[in-house]
């Protein structure tokens, strides 16, 4: 059976594209090598990191939160197994959620491992090494992203003492101390997890600052939030060495800067470096599909590589490694592939770090403005001065509103702060539409609300708040 297009990879890219390709009227098929759909995000990223998140939210909220509104008593125990259940069985409800999906749609799941054999061709090797050859009009590349290491340093990641993320969310007990080399998103989520259950946390990051590209002030205050829940930050830090030591490890590392080098133990390690495109064995080098010096595949402003009839998307291609990034590609490469004009604006891509308090960014931040010689304008507003959030007991963080100086068109906006991550997208969608902060700030908003804020770090950004 000849194809319309096949997609290989049905993480979030992949099966969007796949479901709006069929919607849009023709025959797909994708190729997934693991036994469940939903790639790395569904099965062993995004959604069991965020079953794991809320509920040692919950379980700390409850240990550590609730005498201060009048509810005493509660001791809770943990019971990390029944944890763990919660984590599968969600994972279990979305990759189950995809399936029903492609049966809705007519999509002709194949399990097996796919292989570019050259445009319109397409070979699947399954488990017992069967191989079958595929024809289709169209192929997308939407295989995602592996665990990248440590660069230039040798690890041997077992998933029990020294992890990836993956076995990050599936320790069987609480270890004693956690050190996590690399201070992004995801080795401050796992390690916000840990610490909750009762883990001491060590963050290891090779920058002086956490969470690499994010507005400076951002990055400062949540750092001393996580301080006072605990966490401790070795910044600035070279990791040269990571080994197992007894029934542990050993992180050695030295200053970025110089100087001597130090050695501290841990239970488990937890190895948060980031991601790297996984073109490995898809045989695009034999197809003669072309690949950037970072290992990611070179596409054009419409998805498509240097072949006819390839396109790529997702974490294999350039772009901020994010599941919906991937998400809103499938959608445009689809419309494309329909004769429509599907297009993604990267520069109102929202991201978020799931820990309590959240972080959510959209847009441009300082730094990046003022290396760009844009004058811009800001306007900041403290959760302190919030009455929901001095209700809720949540008053950590701010929101901070970025517009152009001479237009107020709104370039980013930065929020540290309970359920940031949800207020971020009326953000997101004045951007999407060009607006200002002055059409934000006039904007009302229902009271008592966290959003507010917003509201109000938009009236400091164009004149003055009012509860300020």
């Amino acid at each position: 059976m000849a194809y319309d297009l096949i997609v290989i990879g049905s993480g979030p890219g992949g099966y969007v594209c796949a479901i709006k390709t069929a919607q849009l009227g023709l025959k797909v098929a994708v190729v997934e090598k693991r036994a469940t759909y939903g790639g790395t995000c569904l099965n062993v990223g995004c959604i069991p990191s965020k079953a794991l998140l809320h509920a040692s939210e919950t379980y700390s909220h409850v240990a550590h939160g609730m005498e201060a509104l009048g509810i005493e008593g509660v001791k809770p125990t943990l019971n990390l197994a029944k944890m763990m259940a919660h984590k599968d069985a969600t994972v279990k409800s979305n990759v189950d959620g995809v399936a029903f999906l492609f049966k809705k749609n007519k999509i002709d799941g194949i399990q097996g491992t796919g292989k570019v054999l050259g445009a319109g061709k397409v070979s699947v090797t399954n488990d017992k090494g069967e191989e079958q050859v595929l024809e289709t009009k169209n192929i997308v590349i939407a295989t995602g992203s592996d665990v990248a290491g440590i660069p230039g340093v040798p690890v041997e990641i077992d998933e029990k003492v020294i992890v990836s993320s993956t076995g990050g969310i599936a320790l069987e007990r609480v270890p004693g101390h956690l050190v996590v080399v690399g201070g992004g998103v995801i080795g401050l989520e796992l390690g916000s997890v840990w610490a909750r259950l009762g883990a001491k946390v060590t963050v290891v990051e090779y920058l002086d600052t956490i969470l690499g590209g994010m507005d400076g002030d951002v990055s400062k205050q949540f750092q001393r939030m996580l301080a006072k829940q605990g966490m401790d930050f070795k910044l600035g830090a070279k990791v040269t060495g990571v080994e197992k030591a007894g029934s542990g490890a050993k992180v050695t590392f030295e200053p970025v800067k110089g100087g001597e080098a130090t050695s501290i133990d841990a239970d488990v390690v937890l190895i948060a470096t980031g991601r790297k495109p996984y073109t490995e064995g898809l045989g695009l080098k034999e197809a003669g599909v072309a690949l950037d010096n970072r290992g990611r595949v070179e596409i054009d402003k419409h998805f498509q590589t240097n072949v006819p009839g390839i396109y790529a998307l997702g974490d294999v291609v350039r772009g901020p490694m994010l599941a919906h990034k991937a998400e809103d590609e499938g959608v445009a490469v689809a419309e494309i592939l329909a004769g429509q004009a599907g297009h993604v604006n990267y520069d109102v891509i929202p991201g978020v770090v799931y820990t309590q308090p959240e972080v959510a960014s959209v847009g441009k931040t300082e730094e990046e403005l003022k290396a760009a010689g844009i004058a811009y304008k800001a306007g900041k507003f403290p959760f302190t001065a919030n009455g929901r959030a001095r209700a809720m007991l949540a008053t950590d963080g701010f929101v901070k509103v970025l517009a152009d100086k001479d237009t107020d068109r709104v370039l980013g906006v930065h929020i540290v702060g309970f359920g940031a991550g949800e207020m971020i997208h009326e953000a997101a969608v004045l951007m999407e539409f060009g607006g200002s902060s002055e059409d934000l700030g006039r904007t009302c908003h229902a009271h008592p609300t966290m959003s507010e804020a917003v509201k109000e770090a938009a009236l400091a950004t164009f004149f003055k708040p009012i509860h300020m």
